[in-house]
């Protein structure tokens, strides 16, 4: 018999918590169950803070420098973490390709040449009368097929690192060279070297990568349920290193592991204080309308009959209050609710609380 009362009043306190919220506690029982308190922080503005991010290169701004022919590295002239200035030479290399190429160029000039004279005399040849004009326009076809060779050799010698002055000094002193001079296509920083003095190269070998280090882009993970309030232009803060940037790109599907979202954004403001490769942690500005946010410590938040709650301070003991959690971090959390902002909410004891609350113990 006793213990149906006792399931009875069990029965009836759920019932009364599911309509009352407010737990009568004096503060003497308080006390005895180690509740503590604390003021509520100060309203934010919409935020998701601590999230898990990467600082990357962005694509566009990381170069690999390749060399174009088979060679042998004679001389590296930079190592990793140096400053480097677009067109700057990084590496001499020694390739009898390079020599092949240059005589191949000085030949297709040859005959560059000799059809354009062969054109000349055949255009005046044909104004006098004395050759047909099938032969006039034979002569027309072989001076641009020539034109055409000595174009391509060109061609050949600048996708292997000649510039434009080099190849007409060629041209016209004809001194061949295997001396093959590697520059950096932008002003950055060597990031990687593989090359080294006597290594023997293939074509298409990496020697460098290059990068311009300002901006910076981070890779954000961001939970599914947190990324519907993000916008493509949202202010960027990361508060341990002093760095803003803005948001670029909003992803559109999930990771398989964590069920999170990839979102990318720009650092411009304090990119110097980054490093590639380095993880950090970010807080992305939300666009959550007129809800008021406040980021509070993970102790204080309650989840009882598939609510979360947090409990209020209020004269007779405490009031529990719903919420909806925007963002849960290692320590701390952004919850959204109906409160004032000048509230006292339980930070320990909070298992006694919710002990109270479902009618189970009770302080004396």
């Amino acid at each position: 018999m006793k213990r149906i009362c006792i399931s009875v009043l069990a029965i009836f306190q759920l019932t009364q918590y599911a309509s009352a919220q407010d737990l009568a506690l004096s503060e003497v029982q308080i006390n005895k169950l180690g509740i503590l308190t604390a003021p509520l922080p100060p309203k934010q503005q919409g935020e998701l803070s601590g999230m898990p991010a990467q600082v990357v290169i962005p694509s566009n701004q990381l170069f690999t420098v390749s060399t174009p022919l088979a060679a042998m590295v004679e001389q590296t002239l930079v190592g990793v973490g140096d400053s480097v200035t677009k067109g700057q030479v990084l590496a001499t290399l020694q390739s009898p390709a390079l020599a092949e190429a240059q005589r191949g160029l000085l030949q297709a000039y040859t005959q560059a040449q000799l059809a354009k004279e062969n054109l000349l005399r055949d255009e005046q040849l044909w104004k006098d009368g004395i050759i047909a004009e099938s032969r006039l326009r034979a002569t027309q076809s072989q001076q641009r097929e020539a034109n055409a060779a000595m174009s391509e050799r060109k061609q050949a010698l600048k996708l292997s690192g000649m510039s434009e002055n080099a190849i007409a000094h060629l041209q016209s002193n004809n001194n061949l060279s295997s001396v093959l001079s590697i520059t950096s296509p932008i002003s950055g920083v060597i990031l990687e070297k593989t090359a080294s003095s006597g290594q023997r190269l293939d074509a298409a070998t990496p020697l460098f990568k290059v990068a311009e280090l300002e901006p910076l882009a981070l890779e954000i993970q961001v939970p599914l349920s947190s990324a519907r309030n993000l916008k493509v232009g949202a202010t960027v803060v990361i508060p341990a290193f002093d760095a803003k940037g803005k948001l670029t790109a909003v992803g559109r599907s999930l990771s398989g592991g964590n069920q999170t979202i990839l979102v990318r954004a720009l650092i411009r403001d304090g990119a110097s204080n980054l490093r590639p490769g380095q993880f950090v942690e970010a807080t992305i500005s939300t666009q959550s309308g007129s809800s008021a946010q406040w980021n509070i410590p993970n102790s204080a938040i309650s989840r009882l009959d598939n609510k979360t709650l947090v409990f209020i301070k209020i004269p007779s003991g405490f009031r529990t209050e719903a919420v909806t959690v925007l963002s849960e971090g290692a320590q701390t959390s952004v919850i959204s609710a109906a409160l004032k902002g000048d509230e006292q909410i339980a930070v320990q004891g909070i298992s006694a609380l919710k002990s109270s609350a479902m009618g189970i113990g009770g302080g004396e």
